[in-house]
């Protein structure tokens, strides 16, 4: 069946390709499997930047000092952005997300025993702030240019949708639990479970074999 157009062009329905769903990557096992280690990832990422806060707080009466800590962790994705660009196109992407999330693992490690042991202060906070916003200010980069790699080209739209859509969602989970995982156990508690969430991420890149 072919319907005529006002032009007289004549096109057949059954030719136009089908647009892909929003959640087709999903169906990817790769692009699901990396972006749920992400998505838990990036939840334990917001809950540290709220233990960070709160310590901040009580630590020290300064609001100014409060604000420093968000500005430690947001300064090095603004300052880094184009030379973890260029570090994403020239390394293996694979083993620079390894590292990078090593590198936050051991951070957060290290954040839980100071906390336990109580010998946290204001420049170490601001520091961990800092450290962690170079950690993912040269994993961002590399997140995105994986995609290509994780689902084909006629899903990719929607898989960079909805990449943006998991960071949306960590934005809005991560505060909330991390205020809630304070409130009940403490700082250290915040900490710890940002350290297990990259044990994930870790996971399904040591799973995801394939050379970038």
């Amino acid at each position: 069946l072919r319907l005529r157009l006002l032009g007289g062009v004549s096109v057949d329905p059954s030719s136009r390709a089908e647009a892909p769903s929003a959640f087709a990557p999903f169906r990817h096992r790769a692009f699901a499997v990396l972006w749920t280690a992400t998505l838990v990832a990036n939840i334990g990422t917001w809950m540290r930047d709220v233990g960070l806060g709160w310590m901040m707080a009580e630590l020290s009466p300064s609001a100014t000092m409060v604000a420093a800590v968000q500005a430690a962790a947001a300064l090095p994705v603004l300052l880094l952005a184009l030379p973890a660009g260029a570090l994403a196109d020239v390394l293996d992407r694979r083993r620079l997300l390894l590292g990078t999330q090593l590198f936050l693992l051991a951070l957060s490690v290290a954040l839980t025993l100071l906390a336990l042991a109580g010998l946290l202060a204001p420049w170490l906070l601001l520091a961990a702030a800092l450290l962690g916003g170079v950690g993912t200010a040269l994993s961002a980069p590399a997140w995105q240019a994986i995609v290509p790699l994780l689902v084909p080209r006629p899903v990719l739209r929607p898989a960079v949708a909805l990449n943006s859509m998991g960071v949306n969602v960590a934005r809005a989970i991560g505060p909330a639990l991390g205020g809630v995982v304070l409130a009940a156990v403490g700082a250290w508690a915040v900490f710890a479970l940002d350290a297990v969430s990259f044990l994930a991420i870790l996971a399904a890149l040591l799973w995801w074999g394939m050379p970038v």
